[in-house]
């Protein structure tokens, strides 16, 4: 009996997995010098180190997500016209020189602006990656394999916030150094990617074809789940170090209770996955909101340190339902041929809520102490999880088709 080649047995189409490995490498990279200096890093040093009023972190933060936002459109229209790696390796080229202008920033203004340059330069890493996955992936695993390059970013991503959380009783430079070395690094990985999507030039003239309000019926359904995901986490991840020892919990605490959800997501996912891509995303999209809910409410009722651990692995469960539920939904939602003109739509509302997370869960923070961020996080998921029980009828996911015909490698 003959044995299948390795590349049959892969989820992606004949010649496409250099290229979605090259994607997923330069935007870890990136995501690494983002969660740690702007989640981790600049909240805890910004009085000390920067000598500027606790705010101003946050404000850079959004900064950069504004920024970041506003040229996710525009960085799909270029990936489009002029092919994923040299936008890459332009937005990696923005970054690298943004950062190397921190020691300079002494001043507010200053610290936004560095923030925003970054927020530009930072804008094509994930709709290249993106969009070279979910040209990349054969039909009936879009969800799955958009969600192994999301969520493989993940580890880095969970990685650079705790170095930089630990980075915060050292001097300057090792901040800024690391932070240099991988941007560096991702923009040498840049010049793997393909110079051209993979998909036939037949298919891009139908997406020159397509307008914003073609595209507005398939959108509308998919946008609150893409402002609430990003909207969720970021209403807390960038204040856990301030309220982690309100919960009991010391440094190397929180990283165990991190690990325990991020395990339990992770493991999950095969599962969930599964579901999502046989026709049931929107399913899993609702469970996953609704257990989200469940353990961010868990968190607010501030109970004993062992039970937190629980929570952790409720919430981390209902992000492996979500994340490929997501992935699948707007696989099976948008035209193959509308897709990467609908995911610049997608991607600006998905950053709008990584923009307003921060500040929300920092208002509320304010306004009710440790528990308001996980209520008011609770309150969204569930409402949104409700939406898409009342709202299922306005869903109509496309069945797997037939393999849409791609370039060989996909690169010169």
């Amino acid at each position: 009996m003959s044995r299948r080649p390795l590349r049959e047995l892969l989820p992606l189409r004949p010649g496409t997995a250099a290229g979605v490995l090259a994607a997923g490498l330069t935007l870890a990279c990136a995501e690494f010098v983002r969660s740690g200096l702007y989640g981790a890093y600049l909240t805890q040093v910004i009085d000390t180190k920067f000598h500027l009023p606790v705010a101003v972190a946050g404000a850079a933060w959004t900064s950069h997500m504004v920024a970041d936002t506003l040229m996710r459109g525009p960085a799909g229209g270029l990936i489009q016209r002029f092919g994923p790696r040299r936008v890459a390796l332009a937005g990696a080229a923005v970054s690298l020189l943004a950062l190397s202008l921190l020691p300079l920033a002494h001043s507010a203004w200053m610290l936004l602006l560095v923030a925003a340059i970054h927020g530009i330069g930072f804008s094509p890493m994930w709709p290249a990656a993106m969009n070279l996955t979910a040209d990349a992936a054969r039909p009936g695993y879009e969800g799955r394999v958009l969600t192994v390059v999301s969520t493989s970013v993940m580890p880095l991503t969970g990685l650079g916030f705790m170095v930089y959380g630990a980075l915060a009783h050292r001097p300057d430079v090792w901040a800024i150094t690391i932070a240099l070395v991988m941007l560096s690094l991702s923009l040498l990985l840049s010049l793997l990617l393909p110079a051209r999507r993979h998909i036939e030039a037949a298919a891009e003239g139908g997406e020159r074809r397509s307008s914003p309000r073609a595209l507005l019926p398939a959108l509308l359904p998919l946008l609150p789940a893409a402002l609430m995901q990003t909207l969720t986490q970021a209403l807390i991840g960038n204040w856990l170090f301030r309220m982690a020892p309100k919960f009991g919990l010391e440094y190397w605490d929180l990283v165990a209770l991190l690990v325990v959800g991020g395990a339990v997501a992770f493991g999950s996912m095969p599962f969930t996955g599964r579901i999502a891509d046989r026709g049931r995303a929107r399913l899993a999209v609702t469970v996953g909101y609704a257990l989200v809910a469940l353990g961010l409410a868990g968190f607010a009722f501030m109970p004993p340190v062992w039970t937190l651990f629980l929570l952790a692995a409720c919430t981390g469960l209902g992000y492996a339902f979500l994340t490929p539920g997501w992935a699948a939904l707007v696989a099976q939602t948008l035209p193959e041929a509308q897709r990467p003109a609908a995911w610049g739509v997608l991607m600006t509302v998905e950053n709008g809520g990584f923009a307003a997370g921060p500040l929300l869960g920092g208002l509320a923070l304010q306004q009710a102490g440790v528990r308001g961020p996980f209520a008011l996080g609770a309150v969204l998921a569930l409402i949104t999880s409700l939406g898409y029980v009342l709202f299922r009828r306005h869903f109509q996911s496309r069945p797997p088709g037939v393999e849409t015909p791609v370039k060989a490698g996909g690169a010169d």
